[in-house]
C-alpha cells in the first residue's frame, strides 16, 4: 500500500532535557532538530509534492527538491526539515521568504538561497508502506539510500547517536546560533 498526501507526521514532544542514562527500553537516538519546516517529500511516478507538517503543498516554493525528486531512481516517500543556509547559518526568515514565492520567483530564490530537505526517516519505498517498522530499520533503510547513492543533495541525512554526551553537546548555544533549535 502506498501512502496518499496528505500524511500527518509522527510529531515529539517537548522536554527540558534530555533523558537520564538507561532510563527508556532499548538505546535512546538522538536526533538534531534543524530550525525549518517540517516537510514530507513524495517523490514517486505520477506524484511528486512537498507536504507541509499541517498538510499543505509546499511544492511551487521549492523547485530544487521538486527537481532532485523527480530526478531520484526511487520511489520514496521522506520525512525531514526543510532548510534555507544563509549569513553562514540554518536561516529561518529566509525558510519563510522562500515558502510564499510561486513560479519564476520561486526559481530565482532557489538560486539565491537553495533549499535542502535534512531527512530523518523514510515512509515509504518501492510502493511499500515502512510505517509498521521500527525506527532503527527505517533509519538503516535511510543510510541505505545515502550509501547507495540515491539520495545526495539536495538532500541529506539527519545526525543521529545513540552516545548521551554527543547528544548533550547538540544541546550547547552555540549549536542554536548555527541554526539547530535542539535534539530529538
Amino acid at each position: 500500500m502506498t501512502l496518499i498526501p496528505p500524511i500527518e507526521p509522527m510529531l515529539a514532544e517537548a522536554r527540558r532535557e534530555l533523558p537520564p542514562d538507561r532510563s527508556l527500553p532499548g538505546n535512546l537516538v538522538a536526533e538534531q532538530k534543524p530550525d525549518g519546516f517540517r516537510a514530507v517529500l513524495f517523490a514517486r511516478p505520477g506524484l511528486v509534492m512537498v507536504q507541509s507538517r499541517r498538510g499543505a503543498d509546499l511544492t511551487p516554493a521549492f523547485p530544487e527538491i521538486t527537481t532532485a525528486a523527480s530526478a531520484l531512481s526511487e520511489a520514496l516517500v521522506l520525512d525531514g526539515e526543510l532548510v534555507v543556509a544563509a549569513e553562514g547559518r540554518l536561516h529561518f526568515g529566509e525558510l519563510q521568504k522562500r515558502a510564499r514565492r510561486r513560479g519564476r520567483s520561486a526559481v530565482q530564490a532557489a538560486a539565491e538561497h537553495p533549499a535542502y530537505l535534512i531527512t530523518f526517516d523514510v515512509l515509504e519505498t518501492g510502493g511499500r508502506e515502512l510505517l509498521d517498522r521500527p525506527y532503527r530499520e527505517r533509519h538503516a533503510m535511510l543510510e541505505d539510500l545515502f550509501a547507495r547513492d540515491v539520495l545526495g543533495a539536495p538532500f541529506t541525512l539527519c545526525p543521529a547517536t545513540t552516545d548521551r554526551a554527543t547528544a548533550l553537546e547538540w544541546l550547547d548555544p552555540a549549536w542554536g546560533d548555527v541554526g539547530m533549535e535542539g535534539v530529538l
